[in-house]
């Protein structure tokens, strides 16, 4: 059975995404393994010492309750939880490894009274180092959990067209529509070919595998903030995106593109690393 690994630390921030990686389990037949990081550094208490006895038995209350949550929410789906300790995203990355997960669900600023969880670049970190796509959602963001919209962004990397087979996993799983989004960041035309050029062979093989899918067209000077504006109008509710993407002068000074969009994207991204 697969498996959708969903990072916890019990805010709100991190059940929003659990039950997010709970609905697209529930839809495909796939098992949801909730996963806790002790970092010592944070709590300041070492799990394999006697005295950490209140604090796993306080974090297995609460993991035994979303438990009871979702089989109330999703009749018979398979849940389980991990605890470990050592550093959030490589305990993250280590899980996934080890319970072959096919995708890794975490919420990107949730504060809990166990540590501060995502404060930092733990989000991205797991995003950058993850074995498998991983989709982030923002704290304070209210998203409808049915995923009905994928924006597919084309740029004019070769990368850009790796996200096609986890994209078009999530659409028939969903049954959600994919937008091939085709960003021009630049008005030479041997660009717009090779953008064009990229997004037809997409189009080709969504449409083969039987996906629905639409085209569209925007002129982006900043890659992230276009595909976010597009994203709203278009009422979509997942971005799919690559680690690597197009570089302009925007990213050169706040960012690549993948880590602008986990910080600041109000709507769910699909990140997945290029082979």
């Amino acid at each position: 059975m697969k498996s959708i690994l969903v990072a916890v630390d019990f805010s709100n921030c991190s059940v929003n995404a659990l039950l997010h990686g709970a609905q697209l389990a529930f839809q495909a037949g796939a098992r949801v393994d909730m996963i806790w990081v002790n970092n010592p550094e944070k709590t300041r208490v070492n799990i394999e010492d006697d005295a950490s006895n209140e604090l796993i038995n306080e974090v297995i209350i609460q993991f035994k309750r979303l438990t009871d949550e979702l089989h109330a929410k999703f009749i018979g789906l398979k849940v389980d939880y991990i605890i470990r300790q050592g550093k959030v995203y490589k305990e993250v990355k280590l899980q996934a490894e080890e319970s072959k997960s096919w995708l890794i669900v975490a919420g990107t600023h949730g504060i809990s009274g166990f540590e501060e969880f995502w404060m930092g670049s733990n989000a991205y970190r797991i995003v950058s180092t993850a074995p498998c796509p991983v989709i982030t959602i923002r704290a304070g963001i209210n998203v409808v959990e049915l995923l009905n919209t994928i924006i597919f962004p084309v740029d004019s990397t070769s990368e850009t067209r790796e996200k096609v087979a986890p994209t078009i996993a999530l659409a028939r799983i969903t049954g959600a529509k994919i937008i091939v989004l085709k960003l021009y960041t630049s008005s030479f035309k041997d660009i717009k070919n090779i953008v064009d050029a990229y997004a037809e062979q997409v189009v080709n093989f969504m449409e083969e595998e039987g996906v629905e899918v639409e085209t569209d067209s925007i002129e982006a000077h900043n890659l992230t903030d276009a595909t976010i504006d597009y994203a709203r109008k278009s009422n979509a509710n997942l971005i799919a995106i690559m680690t690597e993407q197009e570089k302009t002068a925007t990213n050169i000074l706040l960012g690549n593109y993948a880590q602008q969009m986990v910080n600041h994207s109000p709507i769910p991204v699909l990140t997945i690393r290029p082979l």
